[in-house]
């Protein structure tokens, strides 16, 4: 069974960074991409970043390019999300999610290619 466990969240203000980690509990895996997604009440999941392990290919939300940063620590399976700036409309629970098979960047803002997902952390941006 795989985990992923989520940490970082929590509650700033407006302007302020934090950044989120995920760490998944699985034999290492010689291709992966590890995703972000967030899902603010009342709306639907949205992709935020993604990040494969091979080569770093990454892949941003273009709303969010420029504040977010997607990264990794093969070594530790541990894929990292730095935001700055944040904004009150970052409020939202973030999903982590892994997908264990190959896939290209144009596909990795899709949910249907990950197998699993972690089970959120909340992030709330105060004005």
């Amino acid at each position: 069974q795989v985990q992923l466990v989520e940490s970082g969240g929590g509650l700033v203000q407006a302007g302020d960074s934090l950044r989120l980690s995920c760490t998944f509990s699985i034999r290492t895996l010689s291709t992966y991409t590890q995703g972000w997604f967030r899902q603010a009440p009342g709306k639907e999941r949205e992709f935020v970043a993604a990040i494969r392990r091979s080569d770093g290919s990454t892949a941003y939300a273009d709303s969010l390019k420029g504040r977010f940063t997607i990264s990794r620590d093969n070594a530790k399976n541990t894929v990292y999300l730095q935001m700055d700036s944040l904004k009150p409309e970052d409020t939202a629970v973030y999903f982590c999610a892994l997908n264990t098979r190959w896939s290209v960047p144009s596909h990795f803002s899709m949910p249907s290619i990950y197998d699993y997902w972690g089970q959120g952390t909340q992030v709330t941006v105060s004005s």
